[in-house]
């Protein structure tokens, strides 16, 4: 049983009844499920997460008055709940403290976007980071009664404005092409491997973003990016391409092959910018798709920042 499953069932087993039993009156007013940081809110749990901050748990929303008018008393009510639960145990003291339990939703969604409320701006959507929206949206509601904390989730799980998403893929498209396409051959042609290997691992980090801008996905936090690219409906090639690519060491025949990688993902990205009718160009380099991206940004204020606002 993977973490989130573990958890609705423990709420089912004990948190439905408290609710019911001490909070009657209220119970239609709570909000409960598992949402945030935590691999079980990915998804993507196994026995290597069970070593910290894993366990049954659930996380309950309250309005901003109900958790001023009951929301001690649930926490209380909450803290009493068993904390073993098929076979696994929650600990006492966890680095994860703050995951699980009673939170005004304002102040939850505050803690990552920095708002009570899913971003209204521009600005806000460009500057905030990917793995905080992911965060702010991922797991999943057992149960919302008022709907409100499911509002603003609802929002941020819709993915980016289109014009943002766009911004944000130009300046990753631009970054990629940057560090795999100019530098990593300008570092090998010095023979600074060190300055190659961070090229390549720039070049890496910034298609991987575009990877997920190309289908309107948050990317995840960097240990997990290359889980949560088998997600997405990529062509296999990238995401192998990709892999193989940090794999490489430094032999000669390594760096050539580096060198076919890197030119292999800036087409098989092109080939997938030219399906979503995002770039025309025919250029394999990732630097003109950029440009190409960033003109078909339809609001001309959010077109006209500079191109990597949004990185």
């Amino acid at each position: 049983m993977n973490g989130l499953d573990l958890c609705k069932k423990y709420f089912e087993t004990y948190g439905e009844p408290m609710l019911s039993e001490q909070f009657g009156a209220y119970k239609n007013r709570i909000a409960a499920g598992l949402v945030g940081e935590g691999s079980e809110c990915l998804g993507y749990d196994d026995e290597f997460s069970r070593d910290h901050d894993f366990g049954p748990a659930f996380c309950l929303f309250l309005t901003k008055e109900d958790y001023a008018a009951f929301g001690f008393a649930l926490e209380r009510a909450y803290a009493k709940l068993p904390r073993e639960f098929e076979g696994v145990k929650r600990p006492l003291l966890s680095s994860g403290a703050g995951r699980h339990g009673v939170f005004a939703i304002g102040d939850f969604y505050a803690r990552f976007l920095g708002s009570p409320t899913a971003p209204r701006d521009t600005e806000q959507w460009l500057s905030l980071p990917p793995a905080a929206l992911l965060s702010a949206s991922n797991g999943a509601v057992f149960t919302d009664p008022l709907g409100e904390f499911s509002a603003v989730r609802e929002v941020l799980r819709r993915g980016y404005p289109e014009d943002v998403r766009r911004k944000k893929l130009a300046g990753a498209l631009l970054l990629a092409s940057q560090a795999g396409e100019y530098n990593f051959p300008r570092a090998l042609a010095r023979g600074d491997l060190p300055a190659a290997q961070l090229a390549v691992t720039e070049f890496v980090k910034h298609a991987v973003s575009a990877c997920f801008l190309l289908f309107n996905r948050y990317e995840p936090f960097y240990k997990w990016a290359f889980r949560a690219l088998l997600d997405l409906p990529l062509d296999a090639a990238l995401p192998k391409a990709l892999s193989a690519l940090l794999l490489l060491g430094s032999a000669p025949e390594d760096l050539a092959r580096k060198q076919e990688l890197v030119a292999e993902i800036a087409k098989l990205l092109s080939a997938a910018l030219r399906e979503q009718s995002l770039s025309a160009k025919a250029a394999a380099f990732l630097d003109a798709h950029a440009i190409a991206v960033n003109d078909s940004v339809r609001d001309p204020h959010i077109r006209n920042l500079h191109i990597l606002a949004g990185v």
